[in-house]
């Protein structure tokens, strides 16, 4: 392999010659994206990225509606507007849509649309992954959504406390419906997290080191990193509860031992850090703009960007910041509430060096401008409010009043609806290169501005006064009248500006289209062109601010100087560079456009909700259409091309694709096993939790099963890895698809062996939360079976069918990761079960 340009730091292509045409046209046919009803196929993260930029504004909007509902009945007291039953549906399914619908998925979308051209790439290195994660959150959410219209929209908060959403007091399928249905869209959140991390630590254009890469994609890094390890909480959370509700298993129901805390634990540890996973992206973005407005560097860069990682690491420490009513001890709630004030102080941190920078350069004025001022305004009064309720005597006070109520939008709205706004003011000229109206967004910012401190500051004062949360109405003694009355109105007046804004976009996006150019003057490389196949060729990077300190970069990448001018294999590509340093490693070949992830996004919705509604055929219908949507799309993937290497372009000549560690996908697998370690600890949490409260563990009437059945069953999983170990080593062979037979027929001995043992024991789920725990973990582990047998079957179909080889084996490796965490996991679940009631003795 060639090496990349001489003196990596200052290096430049001098008199870049044009190139042929014909290169060109070759490039555009290959990433051109299909027209009509064939746009729903596309997966190019342009296409993706505005279909799910579009579907978040529209949740946005749905919630703002209810939201209204909401501030109508509250307007004056003893309102009749709404009856208690559904004031409590629709203040659910407000929260639910703007935590679950919006606020997290509208950051996943602009990742997805912006980050690829931001950090020099072609596209991210999953495409289908990303149009899977994106048509599985629109159709599960707009099927969600519509439950409110027949009555069965969840009506027990958008935190879903038990008992109150157990059987016993919520005996319908309205909670059903938010536990199944957020699960999953929960899934899609995780997939594009993945998709995420990959794509940032392997797709940066050459040269941009992480200490180059712009601070949104340290953001984005950041927030996905959070999402691996928070979001299988509520996962698991969600499972137990239903479980729970479908089976009677009593995780949560005190008098068979469970404990409704034990929801708030697992709730929480994803509830707070998901603050933080709303608030960092919008940093990120405002970090990004901020410098340009102000036509500067961004003051104290390294401080903020390790101030992002510092408010990732404190988060999860945050999340009994929620529970300082709920009975915990004194110092555990102490150690709680100093984190809650000590992650203050990277955020800070943030605030500071955005005022700095602007009062370095000179700011321009404008609607971008203007909504950033607004942010930080509203932002640092949710925080002071924050360290307020950070001080347990004062939390004391006011939790569940509306003092809560109001710093809880100050943090979000303001943290992160204000930023989103300046957002699409400053990147919406990316979409056909015309600006939203800058007299327009005056009165639209004035509107949001005023109309959100009317309806949001008041609630201060009405929380101190003693009015309480989640309630339809109240007395007209009580002092709260005018205040309420105020907050409608505040809350109509926000609305107005949200239509207006709504108003200008659909405006501006059907004029005709004319060049982007950079309007802004920005330095970050997203400005350099808005064509399907991103870049006219990859750009070398020699500093943050490349479109500033490199003049000639916009030409020099228009005229294809520089890497991947044309399409190398016929097939759309990339270039795949190392993590930390960024040179060029490999070329990732991508895949084309698809119709397989939306029938699979489709299958995997229909199976959880009309499981939901107990229509058991449909529901494994749909479930085998998932199944066979996401093998037919995989089946397509990891065939090698014909080139084992190409000319790049720059000088350099790069191997097509990498096995093993240097695989991009290999990592990528990594990631997902550490969400499914994390989901497997949260169930391992509450086995540990429920054996906790017991006085005698197991408790009476209960046993484990043999050690001798464990033990044969650790073996036999070992034996499985060990099979599997042996196919990867045997490449090309007709033996390898016996090996993975041979490894299958292992794994369901062993979990065979496992309910045996179970049985055994006597093991009751519905008598005690204990015993349904245990069988929480072994359910687990028996779908890690399900799985294997599933990956044992299409790697011997590859096998047999000669499409495993030594440049295609990244289908076994991956197999491989799984199989020997699966092994890893059997052992894992075994063992608790018995060292907790050792450890009790």
């Amino acid at each position: 392999m060639n090496s990349p340009l001489p003196n990596q730091s200052t290096a430049q292509l001098p008199n870049p010659v044009p190139r042929p045409e014909g290169e060109l046209e070759r490039l555009e046919d290959v990433w051109r994206t299909p027209r009509g009803w064939r746009f729903l196929s596309s997966v190019n993260n342009t296409s993706i990225g505005l279909l799910y930029i579009g579907t978040t504004l529209l949740f946005f909007v749905l919630a703002g509606i209810l939201g209204l509902l909401i501030r109508t009945q509250l307007a004056v007291p003893e309102n009749t507007f709404l009856s208690a039953g559904t004031y409590n549906q629709v203040f659910t399914m407000h929260g639910t849509v703007m935590m679950f619908l919006f606020a997290i998925p509208v950051v996943e979308a602009l990742a997805v649309y912006l980050l690829p051209n931001m950090l020099g790439a072609r596209d991210l290195p999953f495409p289908r992954l990303s149009a899977y994660a994106y048509w599985a959150y629109a159709i599960g959410g707009l099927a969600f959504f519509c439950t409110l219209f027949v009555g069965l929209a969840p009506d027990g908060g958008w935190f879903m406390y038990p008992p109150l959403t157990g059987t016993k007091y919520s005996p319908g399928l309205n909670a059903d419906f938010w536990l199944l249905g957020i699960g999953f869209i929960e899934i899609s959140a995780i997939a594009g997290a993945i998709e995420l991390i990959i794509g940032i630590l392997f797709t940066r254009a050459p040269g941009m080191t992480l200490g180059r890469m712009p601070v949104y994609a340290w953001a984005m890094l950041v927030v996905a990193v959070m999402i691996v390890f928070a979001f299988p909480a509520v996962i698991a959370g969600t499972a137990l509860l239903e479980l729970e509700r479908a089976f009677d298993w009593p995780f949560f129901i005190p008098e068979r031992g469970g404990d409704p805390l034990l929801w708030q634990h697992l709730f929480w540890f994803f509830g707070h850090p998901e603050v933080y996973i709303i608030f960092l992206p919008a940093a990120g973005m405002v970090s990004t703009m901020i410098p340009t407005i102000a036509g500067t560097s961004l003051v104290g860069r390294r401080a903020v960007i390790a101030a992002l990682v510092g408010v990732g690491v404190f988060s999860f420490g945050l999340w009994a910041h929620h529970m300082f009513t709920a009975g915990l001890g004194v110092l555990e709630m102490s150690f709680v509430s100093a984190a809650s004030m000590a992650v203050a102080v990277p955020t800070a941190i943030q605030v500071f060096a955005w005022i700095c920078t602007l009062w370095k350069g000179k700011v321009q004025r404008g609607a971008p401008t203007l909504f950033l001022l607004g942010f930080m305004f509203i932002f640092v009064l949710g925080g002071l409010t924050g360290v307020m309720v950070a001080v347990i005597p004062f939390d004391w006070q006011v939790h569940d009043t509306y003092f809560i109520v109001a710093h809880f939008h100050y943090v979000l709205i303001g943290g992160m609806v204000f930023p989103v706004f300046a957002a699409m003011y400053y990147w919406i000229p990316l979409i056909n290169g015309n600006r939203l109206s800058e007299q327009w967004a005056k009165w639209v910012f004035w509107l949001m501005f005023g109309g959100f401190n009317v309806a949001f500051f008041p609630m201060h004062i009405t929380g101190l006064l003693g009015m309480p949360r989640r309630v339809y109405t109240y007395a007209p003694d009580l002092g709260w009248n005018g205040l309420n009355m105020l907050s409608t109105v505040g809350a109509f007046a926000f609305a107005a500006g949200v239509v207006l804004f709504a108003f200008d976009v659909v405006r501006t996006l059907k004029r005709r289209t004319q060049p982007v150019g950079n309007p802004w003057n920005a330095s970050t490389l997203e400005w350099l062109t808005s064509e399907d196949y991103g870049n006219r060729s990859i750009p070398r990077v020699v500093s943050p601010n490349p479109l500033w300190d490199q003049p000639t970069l916009s030409r020099d990448v228009d005229q294809g100087a520089y890497y991947l001018p044309q399409t190398a294999t016929g097939h759309r590509e990339t270039i795949a560079t190392s993590p930390v340093g960024a040179e060029p490693r490999y070329l990732l070949v991508l895949p084309g456009d698809s119709w397989l992830p939306l029938i699979a996004a489709a299958g995997t919705a229909g199976f959880f909700l009309l499981l939901t509604m107990k229509l058991n055929l449909l529901a494994t219908l749909c479930g085998i259409m998932a199944v066979v949507g996401t093998i037919a799309w995989l089946w397509e993937s990891d065939r090698g091309v014909p080139e084992t290497s190409v000319d790049a372009g720059g000088g350099i000549v790069l191997p097509v694709g990498a096995r093993g560690t240097a695989s991009h996908s290999w990592w990528a697998t990594i990631i997902m096993l550490v969400v499914d370690a994390s989901i497997f600890a949260s169930f391992a949490f509450a086995y540990l939790h429920v054996s906790m409260r017991l006085q005698v563990c197991p408790p009476p009437g209960s046993a484990l099963p043999p050690v001798e059945l464990a033990w044969l069953s650790a073996g036999l999983l070992v034996a499985g890895s060990a099979l599997v170990w042996l196919a990867t080593h045997a490449l090309g062979r007709r033996r390898l698809p016996w090996l993975a037979l041979a490894a299958l027929a292992c794994a369901l001995a062993s979990f065979g062996v496992d309910l045996h043992g179970l049985r055994a024991a006597d093991l009751a789920p519905s008598e005690s939360a204990w015993a349904a725990a245990v069988a929480a973990l072994a359910s687990y582990q028996g779908l890690h079976i399900v799985l294997l047998a599933i990956m044992a079957l299409y790697l011997a179909l590859r096998g047999w069918r000669g499409h495993l080889t030594a440049r295609s084996r990244a289908t076994l490796d991956n197999i491989a990761l799984v199989w020997h965490y699966t092994t890893l996991q059997g052992m894992a679940w075994m063992s608790a079960v018995r060292l907790v009631p050792l450890l009790m003795e």
